[in-house]
């Protein structure tokens, strides 16, 4: 089914490109939403006529995006699960649960807008990309643990860890740039 998108999808479109999806997408996500129109003349004709106002939302919606995205800077989401002795979940972590504790923490996201490709199923500290608007994303750290204290001790092995690999590549560059002064000159003449 050809529809015309009436704002920007990720892995589809822009606003206003006339693109082919399967016929349950359209009918069940895209029309229901109101983030397409079915293509016909009639459509096309009110798409250019309506463009503009679609621009300006979009653009508004974009804004209040990024708003939202510097609030989410340095959000930190800790969840208690049990766990067996090797770090693996008894059941898992999905997007739902970490929608419920940032509604707790009073951050509000739609669950649809956390990307969380797979259920977390074992203890640690993740990085999850909160989507909230297909050109603005933030990310978030999310901790999994068996208890408060766990969850504490794994943050600051995290952050340590993430230190330790931001001085490694700092020393790298510095070599790098110093072997690229001691090369030799390329010979004239």
């Amino acid at each position: 089914m050809e529809v015309i998108l009436l704002e920007k999808i990720a892995n589809l479109g822009q606003m206003g490109d006339v693109v082919t999806v399967k016929t349950g997408y359209a009918r069940n996500y895209l029309l229901p939403q109101k983030k397409a129109l079915r293509s016909t003349k009639e459509n096309l004709a009110y798409f250019e006529s309506q463009k503009a106002q679609l621009a300006a939302l979009d653009a508004q919606r974009k804004k209040d995006a990024e708003a939202a995205a510097k609030a989410l800077v340095g959000c930190k989401v800790s969840l208690v699960r049990q766990a067996s002795e090797a770090g693996q979940l008894y059941g898992s972590v999905t997007s739902r649960d970490i929608y419920d504790a940032l509604h707790a923490d009073n951050v509000h996201v739609e669950r649809n807008q956390i990307d969380l490709p797979q259920p977390l199923k074992e203890v640690g500290v993740y990085e999850v990309r909160i989507v909230l608007h297909p050109d603005v994303s933030q990310v978030i750290k999310v901790t999994v643990a068996r208890s408060a204290d766990e969850s504490k001790k794994l943050i600051d092995k995290h952050e340590a860890d993430a230190a330790k690999a931001a001085q490694a590549a700092k020393k790298a560059e510095e070599a790098k740039e110093e072997t690229a002064e001691q090369a030799p000159v390329g010979k004239e003449g």
